[in-house]
């Protein structure tokens, strides 16, 4: 199974290029974020065309989420247990957070051929002082309880928590000068650890083993591209039993580049979904 993750940022303004990727890199699962559609404005003909079904979770012209498969998907959840959900107020205090606010489009899961896969779009946070900052510590605390209370349930579950994080884990992954620790988000001690419980809950960064550095995401301002002064936040996070069926993985840099690109890039993992019953079957030879 090859998976791949990628904040499209507007799927109607990028489909071509994104099944133009899915189909030239034999994508057999693609999870989509920042779609900014609703099911009912998601451009389905063209992944269609090529193979795929396509599972969509969006409200409006923000967030949105989802996820194409040319291998059967079930169990479609939007949303997970617990998620807090967010209203905006005249000001930070008066924002609703958690119980009683609205849920955005911001989690889909599925079941694909007996891997759980969630695509997920992290709340941006804002700024350090913004309602939204606290949001974002709410549902990732969330996504963490929901991690830990499925591999309790199934401790040999392949789950996957796959998608656009809006933190940055470490110094090293971060080249934009205008980030900065103590007045950004993304990079607060609060959000990394955030980041890292979600290790603790058994979920970890199957990517970062084999591609050690580089960045998803260059803001479009400033010739940060050209500059390469990007940013990691796009990740494939798995719990041991999908961590051990991930066999490559890859950053695909080059996305950036072209007409109208995403200011993210697809993040792609390799899995080997064999079970020790295919020893038995006979070896066909072409």
């Amino acid at each position: 199974m090859r998976l791949a993750t990628w904040n499209v940022n507007s799927i109607r303004t990028r489909v071509a290029r994104t099944v133009e990727f899915a189909v030239r890199e034999d994508i057999d699962v693609l999870a989509m974020q920042e779609v900014k559609c609703k099911p009912e404005q998601f451009p389905y003909g063209p992944f269609e065309d090529a193979g795929y079904h396509v599972e969509v979770h969006g409200l409006n012209q923000w967030n949105g989420v989802a996820i194409a498969s040319r291998l059967p998907i079930t169990d479609v959840q939007a949303g997970f247990p617990g998620m807090p959900g967010f209203a905006k107020g005249a000001t930070p205090d008066a924002a609703l957070i958690g119980d009683g606010a609205p849920l955005e489009a911001r989690a889909l899961g599925a079941m694909i051929e007996g891997v759980k896969v969630w695509s997920l779009y992290v709340p941006n946070g804002r700024s350090l002082t913004d309602a939204h900052y606290t949001y974002k510590l709410q549902w990732l605390d969330a996504l963490r309880r929901h991690a830990a209370s499925e591999l309790q349930g199934d401790p040999e579950l392949p789950l996957a928590f796959v998608g656009d994080f809006n933190i940055i884990p470490f110094d090293s992954d971060n080249g934009d000068p205008d980030i900065v620790e103590g007045v950004s988000t993304h990079v607060s001690p609060q959000e990394r650890a955030a980041f890292f419980a979600l290790q603790d809950a058994g979920m970890t960064d199957v990517v970062r083993p084999l591609i050690p550095s580089g960045y998803t995401y260059w803001d479009y301002q400033r010739l940060k591209f050209p500059r390469d002064e990007g940013i990691r936040i796009d990740f494939v996070l798995g719990s041991p039993t999908f961590a051990e069926q991930v066999t490559a993985a890859a950053i695909h840099r080059d996305e950036r580049k072209g007409e109208q690109p995403s200011d993210h890039v697809p993040v792609v993992v390799e899995l080997d979904r064999e079970t020790s019953d295919d020893d038995d079957l006979p070896m066909i030879f072409g």
